[in-house]
């Protein structure tokens, strides 16, 4: 298998005035096509701010970031922003859609900052809400929907763009148990079946249960990093049609 992410020496570090907080600490790391990676570590390890520095949402203080063969550190930020809305999809925490957005348009808004026609948008974003389970929601706006619906809402979002790596930090942390098991279920079947890459910063050891992979920060250092067989984590339920 190929290398779809590909990291080295990278380091992140803020502050000012003589005060200095290293976050990350000569990161080097590869990921193949295909794997799932839980991304595991006490608060302020460096999950988080690794899992951005790798989607290109922040820009490292030292070393480099491929995703396949293009280097982000020789990325403008408009070369950023076009490889995001292209190659990765995002999932976060607390959903991040527009309120004043039905389902549907929320799905599409990437693709229509794409350059992506609205009725050719629309309709795979339809497509894509009818995947999570969702087609029958897709004219409620975010208020109208429950926590679980909303994250399916978000997880169709970042499928819709067909991205070769979806990343994920804490999908879960604001849902309850049951339907946290079902977005990390959808999350699992869709890189099973289109053979993407799933990387989720979480703290959830349920949810790192389902990854093949399993890599611990601690005090912005790799500390362990392991590979999981078959047999040492559940396989994904089918996801119902009716939303959580």
């Amino acid at each position: 298998m190929s290398s779809i992410v590909r990291v080295e020496a990278l380091s992140k570090h803020y502050g000012s005035n003589g005060v200095r907080l290293e976050v990350l600490k000569g990161i080097d790391l590869n990921i193949e096509e295909g794997e799932f990676v839980a991304v595991m570590g006490p608060s302020g390890s460096g999950k988080s701010t690794l899992l951005h520095l790798i989607g290109g949402l922040d820009r490292p203080s030292g070393g480099r970031v491929w995703i396949k063969d293009r280097a982000l550190n020789d990325l403008d930020d408009k070369g950023l922003s076009q490889l995001r809305r292209q190659q990765i999809g995002f999932v976060f925490q607390f959903f991040n859609l527009l309120a004043v957005l039905s389902a549907r348009e929320n799905v599409a808004m990437p693709l229509i900052l794409d350059g992506v026609k609205r009725a050719a948008a629309l309709q795979r974003a339809e497509g894509a809400l009818e995947a999570v389970g969702l087609a029958d929601r897709k004219d409620h706006r975010p208020a109208e929907l429950s926590g679980g619906q909303q994250q399916r809402v978000a997880i169709a979002r970042a499928l819709v763009i067909k991205p070769a790596l979806i990343m994920g930090d804490e999908p879960t942390g604001a849902l309850d148990t049951r339907t946290g098991d079902e977005v990390v279920n959808l999350l699992r079947q869709s890189i099973s079946q289109e053979r993407r890459t799933l990387v989720v910063v979480t703290h959830d050891a349920r949810v790192a249960a389902h990854a093949d992979r399993i890599i611990y920060l601690k005090d912005g250092e790799i500390v362990d990093d392991n590979r999981l067989n078959s047999g040492e984590r559940p396989l994904a339920a089918p996801v119902s049609g009716e939303a959580s």
